[in-house]
């Protein structure tokens, strides 16, 4: 199948990408947000191919995948036909919404031709989603390996723009868990955050790495913390299990899922997660044994063929319906 798709998420899309199909990823000079083309910082294969706009007019189209309410104008502007219409579609929704659960209706919530694939059950159920058909489709990792050491007892935190997204994020507790363990920040527009905190630079680091590094600096850490208030559930998170690393999470949106008993420690209470971190600073075997419950299960659940599989069939129902 050819499918038409935007990058939007380059670490979802890196695994949307190792499917059988070809995939149209629209280009524009600039490389701006409407046409970022082929990933620069992921390896993606070569059946991903770059197509400006003046060009899907001539490509043959089995169905499209949006990511963000305009691009169903720009899929019909582009192509000359009308997603769900003309042409199958479906609508990945990356995100929780930014409302409350009773004023979060869909944009798409008025429409029955164009499913909306929710990436957890959390934001499935927190979207009013009207009278669109809607599916779950969890998210899939490529398997990193077990590359967790613990050998620097410090704690990981990946997160990007903390200081602009705050509150949402996290951002303002970092100072707090900065007195139990020292912490590297990973991410992009991390910049000055250790002296926005009031921190000093050994207690709070920061670094924007390609993915590559990431994943090898992230497994030095002896522990992976996650202070996310409000988002859907981080791939860094899930990243972070895989790579065999403890994890320490606020119990909100899709944590409590990902997270199963024996991987890690999952509490709303700062003071059962301070606890935690002291924990597996003290104890690098007790983190160790954490981190492989960790993998093993986000390994089970959040594998890329799994995701490969689920996304084949929902697909398959949709051009064929």
């Amino acid at each position: 199948m050819n499918v038409l798709i935007w990058h939007v998420h380059g670490s979802w899309l890196t695994a949307f990408v190792q499917g059988p199909h070809t995939c149209l990823v629209p280009v524009l000079p600039g490389r701006g947000p409407d046409g970022l083309g082929r990933a620069r910082t992921w390896d993606w294969p070569a059946s991903v191919r770059e197509v400006a706009p003046g060009e899907l007019r001539g490509h043959d189209i089995d169905v499209m995948v949006l990511q963000r309410p305009h691009e169903l104008g720009l899929a019909e502007e582009w192509s000359g036909r009308r997603p769900g219409r003309d042409v199958p579609a479906v609508y990945v929704e990356h995100n929780s919404p930014h409302g409350t659960p009773e004023g979060t209706r869909h944009p798409l919530a008025d429409r029955d031709d164009i499913p909306i694939v929710h990436v957890t059950h959390f934001n499935r159920l927190m979207w009013d989603n009207g009278r669109a058909p809607t599916a779950v489709i969890e998210h899939g990792v490529i398997d990193p390996g077990a590359l967790w050491t613990g050998t620097e007892p410090r704690a990981a935190v990946v997160v990007n723009e903390p200081l602009r997204r705050g509150r949402t994020t996290g951002t303002d507790l970092l100072e707090r868990f900065a007195g139990t363990a020292a912490l590297d920040v990973f991410g992009m527009g991390t910049e000055g955050l250790a002296a926005h905190l009031g921190l000093p630079r050994d207690r709070c680091r920061t670094r924007d790495l390609p993915q590559a590094e990431l994943h090898r600096a992230m497994a030095r850490c002896r522990l992976y913390l996650h202070p996310v208030r409000w988002t859907s559930l981080g791939l860094s998170l899930l990243e972070a299990m895989f790579l065999g690393m403890p994890v320490v999470a606020l119990a909100t949106t899709e944590v409590a899922e990902a997270v199963p008993p024996g991987a890690g420690v999952v509490s709303n209470r700062l003071d059962v997660l301070e606890e935690a971190v002291r924990g597996f600073l003290k104890d690098e075997e007790h983190a160790r044994r954490t981190g492989e419950r960790a993998r093993t299960a986000a390994r089970a659940r959040y594998g890329v063929n799994r995701f490969l599989d689920d996304w084949e069939h929902l697909m398959r129902d949709e051009v064929t319906r």
